[in-house]
């Protein structure tokens, strides 16, 4: 699952966005994604030539997801139910490229957290 496709949150602005280039790695790799944006949807759509789904909310896009790829940091993003979260992933595995959380808090219900250039 990725959460944030625009560049950068609070527009739908997919110039330069690394969700781009993520989600063509991933699909490259043999991976099936998911992807949820509160902004960038109908523009992503439009640029993003992968075979990808969208989902209607962030939560739906993790039901049954190997992982959590957190890509834009969105305000509706910070402060997101971790125990649904673990529910909803298959291996509880989260990706945050935006140091969103603090790894204690998240590590607590359940999920592996790794957070970019964090230890």
């Amino acid at each position: 699952a990725i959460w944030g496709l625009a560049f950068k949150p609070n527009t739908d602005d997919m110039r330069e966005a690394p969700s781009r280039v993520i989600i063509k790695e991933l699909i490259d790799r043999g991976a099936s994604i998911v992807a949820y944006d509160p902004v960038a949807m109908k523009e992503a759509k439009r640029v993003i030539t992968e075979p990808i789904d969208y989902a209607d909310d962030p939560m739906q896009a993790l039901t049954g997801a190997d992982a959590l790829v957190i890509v834009t940091e969105w305000k509706e993003f910070r402060s997101p139910d971790f125990q649904i979260m673990a529910q909803r992933l298959k291996t509880k595995r989260v990706f945050d490229g935006r140091n969103m959380y603090e790894p204690a808090v998240v590590k607590r219900a359940g999920l592996i957290y790794e957070g970019i250039g964090r230890k």
